[in-house]
């Protein structure tokens, strides 16, 4: 019973925490709670529980806003190398021995925070998007089913794009939602998500969204710039852990 109450407790201040931190920055809930939730559990096990609240947030998202259609046209090369990439990925975060996909979550953990305390500012031109744009969403696609992040390298590529801010948000919530929409349908195939685990995820909502409610908040009234520093650091603090643990 004690046990039980524990778990239910982490849960839920997982997904407060991951909430907070989407509301704050406008993204970060998966990779806040696979990060927490890894830590607990194998990756494949934190990935299914993230999903529908992962998918509830990220469609309010993506639909905050007039442009879907729009977005659509121009990304779906994208989003296809997404789904192909996810659900061939997943194979890994199924198969792989759970402290070595935690590891590699650990690895784009470091990745994607040192990228963007870094920030280094580049434009992709126009005329390389048609190009690039399949294989970017192939490449985030195999990190989304291997390690069940889904920032890298979609993030920075949709942010060089020279987008207007509420593009930029939409183009991120047509990312994240098709990344998860493509996880679970991994997971599902590689047997790893199962009907028991539903009500799990679907109890995730509520503090998910009392988190981004009150990151909207604290957005209000504190310093964007320092929170996503602190944010950033504790990413890379989390990703050292996850990664350290097959050396311990």
């Amino acid at each position: 019973m004690h046990d039980a109450i524990s778990y239910l407790l982490f849960l839920v201040g997982t997904f407060l925490a991951a909430g907070v931190v989407k509301g704050v920055t406008g993204m970060g809930l998966p990779t806040v709670a696979m990060g927490l939730l890894g830590t607990v559990m194998p990756p494949a096990s934190a990935a299914a529980i993230l999903v529908i609240p992962s998918f509830v947030t990220n469609v309010w998202q993506l639909f905050y806003g007039p442009s879907v259609a729009q977005l659509i046209r121009r990304f779906w090369p994208m989003m296809l190398g997404i789904i192909l990439g996810t659900v061939g990925g997943a194979a890994l975060l199924v198969r792989v021995d759970p402290v070595w996909s935690g590891c590699w979550l650990g690895v784009a953990l470091m990745a994607y925070a040192g990228y963007a305390l870094i920030a280094p500012a580049f434009s992709v031109p126009a005329a390389l998007e048609r190009r690039l744009s399949p294989l970017v969403g192939l490449i985030t696609g195999v990190v989304t089913g291997a390690t069940g992040v889904f920032v890298m390298p979609a993030v920075p590529y949709l942010g060089s794009l020279n987008m207007s801010r509420e593009e930029l948000v939409q183009a991120l919530g047509l990312s994240f939602t098709t990344s998860t929409i493509a996880l679970a349908a991994g997971l599902f195939a590689h047997g790893a998500f199962q009907v028991s685990q539903l009500g799990t995820s679907a109890m995730a909502i509520v503090p998910a969204l009392i988190g981004m409610w009150a990151g909207q908040y604290v957005r209000m009234r504190i310093s964007p710039k320092r929170f996503r520093q602190c944010f950033l650091f504790f990413l890379i603090a989390l990703g050292l852990e996850l990664a350290s643990r097959p050396l311990l």
